[in-house]
């Protein structure tokens, strides 16, 4: 009984740290290439917490700088109900260029952060898989320089999104709006 215990948590380690490997990451990425300010124009998950709020979401603005020890400062200003919430997150760098790791202690959920794809001037395509006690979840966001994307970049999110499993129920592009916007410049 305990063999086959110990095989199956095997198993789903296996399966974990594959789903961490099979996420693509930036080749040759340029960490400072990709601070400044950005818009968050699509947002894609499987987990219950967006399938609760995707109907309050709008677009929100993302600030990212480095650390004195290189890591990643990200500094997310978004609208809720009336007021405009301020967000900071640190992500520490891995030994993987593009890959980063956060702990979240509000929600107890571990999150390993890929930079997939960027051509740092126009978008950014990230995706993150993310631990807790009740599960494992993936997020996907898609950032851009400006509020609006071609086309061509919103469907390049939507495929990548489909082929980590998510639903189009589950894929979303935020609505524009100016509500804390000027905030975060």
């Amino acid at each position: 009984m305990q063999a086959t215990l110990l095989g199956i948590l095997g198993l789903a380690l296996l399966g974990t740290l594959h789903a961490q490997d099979s996420i693509p990451v930036q080749a040759d990425f340029q960490q400072d290439k990709l601070t400044g300010k950005w818009y968050s124009i699509g947002l894609a998950s499987n987990s219950d917490w967006f399938k609760e709020k995707r109907h309050l979401m709008k677009m929100c603005t993302t600030i990212i700088s480095t650390t004195a020890e290189g890591n990643l400062e990200v500094t997310s200003t978004y609208p809720k109900g009336d007021q405009c919430v301020t967000r900071n997150s640190l992500y520490t760098r891995t030994e993987q260029p593009g890959r980063f790791s956060y702990t979240s202690q509000r929600w107890g959920s571990k999150h390993n952060i890929h930079v997939v794809e960027t051509n740092y001037e126009e978008y950014a395509l990230v995706a993150t898989q993310i631990s807790k006690s009740s599960g494992s979840f993936t997020m996907v966001l898609l950032y851009s320089r400006t509020k609006e994307l071609s086309p061509e970049r919103l469907e390049m999110f939507t495929q990548f999104s489909r082929e980590q499993g998510l639903t189009d129920d589950e894929i979303l592009i935020l609505p524009q709006t100016d509500k804390c916007m000027a905030d975060a410049a």
